[in-house]
């Protein structure tokens, strides 16, 4: 892929950003979706589905004209990896078309944000903090990811140049 535009780079890392999502939620060790850090705290699941919802109440809010329908529950535990990939990449898909559109028609956000770009930004910002907390989750529960493991499926996913795979 060749980066023509800063906002061709920018929906990039978006779509970079939910890859190492879903890429993550893939490498997740069998019975890991139950982990949770703390006892009291979120499932491994509910984090994922949590990141999900998330971006569609942001949606509705901010860019009305894009949203889906937001689920009911926030903190979902959903045991199917395979459902809760298809509904991270289905609410990818209408952050990223949301932020065009506002990008490239000039219209503003209707709630929260200055630019578009820092729902974006925001979005991979809290997505990243809820990467750490899965990882950490799933160590503590005794069943870590291992950086072999990882490193492939998201940092080289960050770091590779003109969509080499």
């Amino acid at each position: 892929m060749s980066v023509t535009s800063l906002l061709d780079a920018i929906l990039d890392s978006w779509d970079r950003n939910n890859t190492i999502l879903v890429n993550l939620l893939r490498v997740v060790p069998k019975g890991g979706l139950e982990a949770k850090a703390m006892q009291d705290g979120p499932s491994v699941a509910q984090m994922f589905t949590h990141m999900h919802y998330v971006r569609l109440v942001f949606i509705s809010e901010d860019a009305p004209d894009f949203a889906h329908a937001v689920p009911v529950n926030e903190w979902v535990t959903e045991h199917n990896a395979d459902r809760i990939a298809q509904m991270l990449n289905e609410s990818a898909e209408a952050v990223r078309k949301a932020v065009q559109n506002r990008v490239e028609s000039g219209r503003e956000m209707k709630v929260h944000y200055d630019h578009p770009i820092l729902f974006l930004q925001h979005m991979i910002w809290h997505e990243g903090y809820h990467h750490g907390q899965i990882k950490l989750a799933l160590k503590l529960a005794g069943t870590p990811i291992t950086n072999e493991e990882a490193g492939p499926v998201t940092w080289s996913i960050w770091m590779r140049k003109n969509g080499a795979q």
